[in-house]
C-alpha cells in the first residue's frame, strides 16, 4: 500500500464516494445473469461465440455506464436500447427476489464514516430505476444523503470523472478535491476517481477486478474490503 502525500492525508477526507455493486453490495453475479436475457433479446444465444466475446467484454467493463457497455455490443441505438432496458428489468427481477446482499461490514462502514462527520454518497453504473430497486431491497434508502447514477451526472458514467464531481458539488462537503475519497472495486471506478483529482482513491478485492488493474488505473490504495477503509482513514493504513 503507498503512503498518501500531505496533500492526501486520509484523516483529512471529508466526502467518501462508495460505488454499490460489488463495493457495498453483493450481487452473486446478478450482472452476467442480466446480460444473458438481455443479449436473447438482442438474439445472441448462450454458448455461441458471439455471446462468449459480448460476455467478456461485460465482464472486463465492469462498473461502466450500462448504456454505454450496451453501445459498445450492439452498435446502433436503438438495439443498444433494447438491450439495455431488457438488462435493467432482468437485474430488476434478479433483486426483487432477493439475490443480493450488503458486502459484509458495508452498512457498518457507511455508519461509521457518517458518525465521524463525513458525507458519504453512494454511486453506480445501473439505471436510476435499478440503482433504487437495489437501495430499497437493502433497506438503504435513507442511509446516506445522496446517490448517483450516471443520468444524474448530465449522463456520463465511469470511467469519466462527472458522479464524483456531481457528488462535491451537490454536497458541498469538501473545500476541495484533495478532501474527496473515491472507492470501487473495478479500473473505471479508480479510473474516474483518479480523473476527479480525488485526493484518495482506493480498489477493493470484493469485486470485479483485481490490484494489477487497480494499479494501472492510478488506485493509491487496495483494500481488501470497503470494510478497511474507516481504518485507512483514520491514519492507520
Amino acid at each position: 500500500m503507498t503512503s498518501p502525500t500531505p496533500s492526501q492525508a486520509p484523516e483529512d477526507i471529508r466526502l467518501v464516494v462508495l460505488d454499490m455493486a460489488g463495493t457495498t453490495v453483493a450481487d452473486g453475479g446478478l450482472v452476467e445473469r442480466a446480460f444473458d436475457t438481455a443479449a436473447r433479446e438482442l438474439g445472441v444465444e448462450p454458448g455461441t461465440p458471439d455471446h462468449a466475446e459480448k460476455l467478456d467484454y461485460v465482464r472486463a467493463t465492469m462498473g461502466e455506464s450500462k448504456i454505454s457497455v450496451f453501445r459498445h455490443l450492439f452498435g446502433d441505438e436503438e438495439r443498444a436500447q433494447r438491450a439495455n432496458a431488457a438488462f435493467e428489468k432482468a437485474y430488476g427481477e434478479l433483486v426483487d427476489g432477493g439475490l443480493i446482499a450488503p458486502v459484509p461490514g458495508a452498512r457498518e462502514t457507511i455508519e461509521e464514516l457518517l458518525a465521524g462527520g463525513r458525507t458519504v454518497v453512494l454511486t453506480t453504473g445501473f439505471a436510476r430505476v435499478t440503482q433504487d430497486a437495489v437501495l430499497g431491497a437493502l433497506g438503504w434508502r435513507d442511509l446516506v444523503p445522496l446517490t448517483l447514477c450516471p443520468a444524474d451526472a448530465g449522463g456520463r458514467g465511469r470511467p469519466y470523472p462527472d458522479m464524483v464531481l456531481e457528488a462535491f458539488l451537490r454536497t458541498k462537503a469538501a473545500d476541495g478535491m484533495t478532501q474527496v475519497a473515491v472507492v470501487g472495486d473495478t479500473s473505471y471506478d479508480v479510473l474516474s476517481g483518479v480523473r476527479a483529482g480525488a485526493g484518495l482513491v482506493a480498489g477493493v478485492r470484493t469485486g470485479a477486478h483485481r490490484d494489477d488493474a487497480f494499479r494501472e488505473a492510478g488506485a493509491g490504495h487496495v483494500l481488501d474490503s470497503v470494510a478497511d477503509l474507516p481504518g485507512l482513514l483514520r491514519g492507520a493504513g
